[in-house]
């Protein structure tokens, strides 16, 4: 049974996701604040974080940030509750490490469907025929879900992993923004374009100096090139 954690201040919205949780056969584990919800989180370790951004004691960016720090959940999709539905906002919980992004109010149904994406994300990955990916001398492991630069591993958060995978397993073809989302989320996939372009943005500042793999092609999208 996958244990979802819910870090909601609202108590009405936060109950409301418990039952609509509970009735779709999941655990259950709710916080009012973000210092208790990061408590949560490192002493439960669940597997899957609905956050919400307006929250006492820790904001909903801060927590997502620090949780991302922590080797033992860097994995764990996040995915963002709020009633800030700016883009600003949409891009800044991306590159705090955010996998999802979900604006109030909302229909259960569309709540309940990203969180079985984002968890199965997170078992599966991207379908791959190759296991290991060697490219560029950045090492993507499949079923470890990990990368590597020789011998450093480089902490992605889930949508991040699996678009380098996706580049990466076709190397000189250049893919649009929209086939991006729709490989990595799912056909018919609320994000808007600016988001992918915030992802390869976070892609490439953690690569370093491998990020230049990745090119923009003006007007099209991005891919990866090989040397």
């Amino acid at each position: 049974m996958d244990k979802i954690l819910i870090i909601e201040d609202d108590n009405d919205i936060r109950e409301l996701i418990a039952f609509n949780l509970e009735v779709s056969g999941y655990e259950v584990l709710k916080c009012e604040n973000g210092e208790d919800g990061l408590n949560m989180a490192l002493k439960m370790t669940p597997d899957l974080i609905l956050l919400d951004i307006m929250l006492p004691t820790i904001d909903g960016f801060q927590v997502c940030s620090q949780l991302k720090k922590k080797p033992q959940l860097k994995d764990i999709p996040i995915i963002m509750l709020t009633a800030r539905a700016d883009e600003e906002d949409i891009i800044k919980g991306l590159e705090t490490g955010a996998d999802d992004y979900i604006t109030k109010p909302f229909h259960p149904k569309i709540l309940m469907a990203r969180i079985k994406t984002a968890l199965r994300r997170k078992s599966d990955g991207t379908k791959s025929d190759e296991k290991i990916l060697n490219i560029n001398g950045i090492t993507i492991d499949h079923d470890r879900h990990e990368v590597k630069l020789k011998d450093e591993i480089v902490h992605l958060s889930v949508t991040e992993f699996s678009i380098l995978e996706y580049l990466a397993q076709n190397p000189g073809f250049v893919y649009s923004r929209n086939q991006i989302i729709d490989r990595v989320k799912g056909n018919g996939y609320a994000v808007t374009e600016r988001s992918v372009d915030v992802q390869i943005l976070g892609i490439r500042k953690k690569l370093g100096n491998y990020g230049r793999f990745i090119e923009t092609v003006r007007g099209i999208g991005y891919r990866m090139v090989s040397q």
